[in-house]
């Protein structure tokens, strides 16, 4: 049976792949802020695409309304948009750790506060947060985006004690580093060798999606063994 899935940051990396292995049997809507992208990805993947910053509340508030009023229902949310940051603290543009913090963590918060309401009146919903092994973990030079995943953690754990009783399950997903442009983007070199082949990643996320209903996978790491 075909699902309706929503991926924030469906433009790049580990949520294009996404699109590209799930569009074939469900409706995907890709969730992303840079329009030209959306619409490459979409027009090549026969889905729907809405421009949407998840830091903005009233932004996803609106996106997700209006694919409820196309779709009927979302039955499938996966977070997967997220920015990256390095550097010892005191070296970190401020700008750029209130991104980090707003888009990798406050961006799940919203997402998920605007769909549950829907999945409660359907009794039925999954929400599959593309975490990090960095949620888990401590690296010197990594505490913004560590602080970000761990936020991450915490909420997904939470979360999932919160709507269980609504039918609704919610699963943290936490891969190693993946071979994305992620650094290239931040002209950051990095040798990726030992990095997850996103098709990896969405063969497990693809295992998530078909569990039952009654069967909730809490949290799962993925990662390269060399890594």
């Amino acid at each position: 049976m075909r699902k309706n899935i929503v991926i924030t940051g469906g433009s790049d990396g580990l949520g294009k792949t996404l699109t590209e292995q799930f569009s074939k049997e469900n409706n995907i809507i890709i969730l992303a802020t840079n329009e030209e992208k959306l619409k490459s990805v979409a027009h090549d993947n026969n889905c729907t695409y809405k421009v949407c910053d998840v830091s903005n509340y009233s932004l996803v508030e609106k996106c997700i309304n209006e694919i409820l009023n196309e779709f009927q229902k979302i039955d499938v949310l996966i977070n997967n948009a997220g920015l990256w940051i390095q550097e010892e603290l005191e070296e970190n543009d401020s700008d750029r750790i209130k991104s980090v913090i707003e888009v990798n963590l406050l961006g799940v918060i919203n997402t998920s506060k605007a769909v549950i309401s829907s999945m409660k009146e359907n009794k039925n919903g999954l929400i599959i947060n593309i975490n990090s092994q960095a949620g888990i973990n401590h690296k010197a030079e990594r505490v913004v985006y560590n602080a970000s995943k761990w936020g991450m953690t915490g909420f997904s754990r939470s979360l999932q004690d919160e709507v269980a009783k609504y039918g609704i399950r919610v699963t943290d997903v936490m891969p190693g580093m993946m071979k994305t442009d992620m650094f290239n983007k931040l002209n950051i070199t990095k040798n990726m060798a030992n990095g997850l082949d996103t098709k990896e990643v969405a063969r497990l996320i693809q295992f998530i999606i078909d569990t039952p209903s009654d069967v909730m996978i809490p949290e799962v790491g993925i990662k390269n063994i060399n890594n």
